[in-house]
């Protein structure tokens, strides 16, 4: 295929420049399209021993695990054995939350939007043993709910590793058994380790972190998170290539290698199938079942992107037109290398312009920032938005918990008027200016949320 020998021929001379503009010690790409698929690597696995990156190298996916989470989800119900909108307690009789009324109401469904309303970033490590999913949801009961079930998207790891859980109860087997079982078998995954034990015996990339602001990138200390949270994507690696293969079953209507059937068809299209639209933050259109869904002028583009500890990665496939792109990397400025690459290769074998990520204008502060300042908590960071003497908008996001622990900096920007109540940052975190929405109203006509993904609720004066 001409066009995809010419993205080839392109990410072999550009890719090693693109990472050192970024900062970015290593990275791998592949990309499908036309029934064919070209990989190209570069940089180093580790800058600590200069390990070489290759197409063969793993590296950790990240949330990206969620979809493939989901899919398992998706296999049950197409098994019949599993209502995806029954209630948990339906299959986990005691999964408590802070909430008892909304534990009652939770259905696997909204777990598998983002919809389900508690609070999401909870990273307890309960071991490394194939109990630890089923300790980990045993002790969200302290866990608050941010706002009812339904009501609005908000990004929760948690809910990934509830219904992770649900698919080892139904299931009967530890969660990377079923993942093994029933997606990297039959899907001819060879490179791909559900934990650091089975990375190992690959060719395998190490996070690289920042420590100041403005230091070098350097090997992370840890690996990887707790394996309590692999459902949501805590522990996953794999070549882009096996990754593609996963995407490629989608693309493909359900059917893998030789034929086999993962899921059917109507499965495939409920994963993609909006279930509720997101806020004006410059990510997704609107979540589906494990996928981000991107409504463009050109057509549909789903996907995920993913981090974990100094590693991330980036999933982009267009239904109908057999066209999908993953990049992974380990470390540096790597959101700018994934809007190159994505932006690349999906207008050139799909038609399919990305829009141009934000950017700041003229320094305008919000004409009302007395709706947004104040004190925004989660169980990872806390976010001061403050007005100095002259109007202008601060905001001061400091880690904490797990966090702080794993050496993450406070990020500190001015705010600028963008869309309404949605501000954008002048400093760029991670290469990129990420908006940030203030939704619903606290009884004041002040905000109640700080939204840039995940929804922090105001701390009350």
């Amino acid at each position: 295929m001409p066009e995809l020998d010419g993205i080839g021929a392109w990410l072999r001379r550009r890719l090693a420049g693109l990472l050192a503009d970024n900062q970015v010690p290593g990275a791998a790409v592949a990309v499908h399209a036309g029934g064919e698929t070209v990989e190209v690597a570069a940089g180093t696995l580790s800058t600590a021993t200069g390990v070489e990156a290759t197409p063969d190298s793993l590296f950790q996916i990240g949330s990206i695990t969620k979809v493939l989470t989901a899919t398992l989800a998706v296999q049950l119900a197409e098994e019949g054995r599993l209502d995806l909108d029954a209630p948990v307690r339906t299959y986990l009789p005691r999964f408590r939350i802070g909430d008892e009324r909304a534990a009652r109401r939770i259905t696997t469904r909204q777990l598998m939007c983002h919809v389900a309303g508690f609070e999401g970033d909870v990273f307890t490590d309960t071991g490394k043993g194939d109990d630890c999913v089923e300790k980990y949801v045993d002790l969200l009961r302290e866990v608050p709910q941010l706002f009812e079930p339904g009501e609005m998207f908000s990004y929760n790891n948690a809910g990934y590793c509830v219904l992770g859980r649900i698919v080892e109860v139904v299931r009967g087997r530890p969660f990377d058994d079923c993942m093994r079982d029933h997606l990297f078998t039959p899907l001819g995954m060879t490179h791909a380790a559900c934990d650091p034990y089975e990375a190992i015996v690959h060719r395998t990339a190490v996070g690289h972190v920042q420590r100041t602001p403005d230091g070098p990138y350097e090997p992370t200390p840890v690996w990887a998170l707790a394996r309590s949270n692999a459902p949501a994507g805590s522990m996953l690696a794999m070549r882009p290539r096996d990754l593609l293969a996963f995407a490629r079953m989608h693309l493909a209507g359900g059917t893998g290698p030789d034929g086999v059937r993962v899921l059917s068809e109507e499965g495939v299209s409920a994963m993609r199938r909006p279930q509720v639209r997101l806020p004006d933050i410059a990510q997704g259109t609107a979540w589906g079942l494990g996928w981000e869904l991107f409504d463009l002028p050109g057509g549909m583009v789903v996907g995920h992107d993913g981090s974990t500890i100094g590693q991330s990665a980036c999933l982009r496939a267009v239904p109908g037109r057999d066209v999908a792109v993953v990049i992974v990397a380990n470390g540096g400025r790597s959101r700018p290398v994934f809007a190159e690459i994505a932006g690349r290769v999906l207008g050139e074998l799909a038609g399919i312009e990305l829009p141009a990520p934000p950017a700041p204008g003229p320094a305008v502060p919000p004409a009302d920032a007395s709706r947004y300042v104040g004190t925004y908590t989660s169980s990872t960071c806390e976010t001061a938005v403050t007005r100095d003497e002259t109007g202008r908008v601060w905001l001061l996001r400091t880690p904490v918990g797990i966090t702080a622990e794993l050496d993450e900096v406070p990020y500190r920007t001015e705010l600028v008027g963008w869309r309404g109540d949605v501000l954008l940052p002048l400093e760029p975190e991670r290469g990129v200016h990420a908006p940030i929405a203030f939704l619903g109203d606290d009884g004041t006509g002040r905000a109640r949320y700080l939204h840039d993904g995940r929804a922090d609720r105001r701390t009350p004066d």
